[in-house]
């Protein structure tokens, strides 16, 4: 069933019955999406003396303990907070969880150094003049299993210094993407990209988020939708998080 929608003035429909989850869930053991050189997931029973909260080994409840790093174990946003000094929490930054999204699907370039890259002429192309709240991009090549690909020491896709300035420039408040990183795996700390969406600290972007590792299936189209971006109420840089696109209908 549709639904009509009024967002900042314009109006359009969308069904909320049909979302599109781009998350990777949080699995535990070495089949969970891993980047960073992380510890992989971990999600046990809390053991207690004699007593263990499993209900499959005779616990009364299931009442587990999860160890994870939220930037190496899976869907993550981040706020500036990530390369800044001071303590800025994905929490406190972001406020709004609705937005207005593009998914556009990039074939990344190869540059002199045989890094895999995105351009600045790339999302050029493929935002037109589009300039959405959001913007999600799913990479090339896109096979399943990078819902369980271990990323740490691979040099995966990044985003070049110039591509986020494009970014600043068409008001681009959120940034999906997914790798790992919007920068190069090993890049001296420059972190150039994260550096320039953020307008860090020249001109600190607070409202403006980062959203990684997530994953795009091949049967959802690029296009105009509607992005709930959920979070978990961390005061950390970061939170593991459920990015949700619903279809546009004008």
């Amino acid at each position: 069933m549709f639904t009509s929608i009024n967002h900042k003035g314009s109006s359009f429909k969308t069904d909320l019955s049909k979302p599109l989850d781009i998350s990777i869930p949080l699995r535990t053991g070495d089949e969970n999406v891993s980047a960073w050189y992380v510890n992989p997931v971990k999600i046990e029973p809390v053991r207690n003396g004699d007593w263990i909260g499993d209900v499959k080994q005779g616990g009364s409840v299931n009442f587990r303990n999860i160890t994870f790093n939220p930037h190496g174990n899976g869907t993550h946003t981040e706020c500036v907070g990530h390369i800044s000094r001071e303590d800025y929490s994905i929490n406190q930054c972001l406020k709004k969880f609705f937005f207005i999204a593009e998914l556009i699907t990039i074939l990344p370039e190869t540059n002199a150094e045989g890094d895999r890259v995105i351009t600045r002429q790339q999302l050029e192309k493929a935002l037109s003049g589009a300039k959405p709240e959001a913007l999600v991009i799913r990479t090339l090549s896109n096979p399943p299993e990078k819902i369980n690909f271990h990323y740490s020491n691979t040099n995966p896709v990044y985003m070049l210094e110039e591509a986020a300035v494009l970014l600043n420039e068409r008001g681009i408040d959120h940034l999906l993407i997914d790798v790992p990183s919007v920068d190069k795996e090993v890049d001296g700390g420059k972190l150039l990209a994260h550096h320039a969406f953020w307008q860090y600290p020249g001109n600190t972007q607070l409202q403006r988020t980062i959203t990684e590792l997530i994953y795009v299936p091949n049967n959802i189209t690029d296009g105009e939708y509607l992005l709930n971006l959920q979070i978990a109420s961390f005061e950390n840089d970061a939170s593991p998080s459920k990015p949700v696109l619903y279809k546009i209908v004008r």
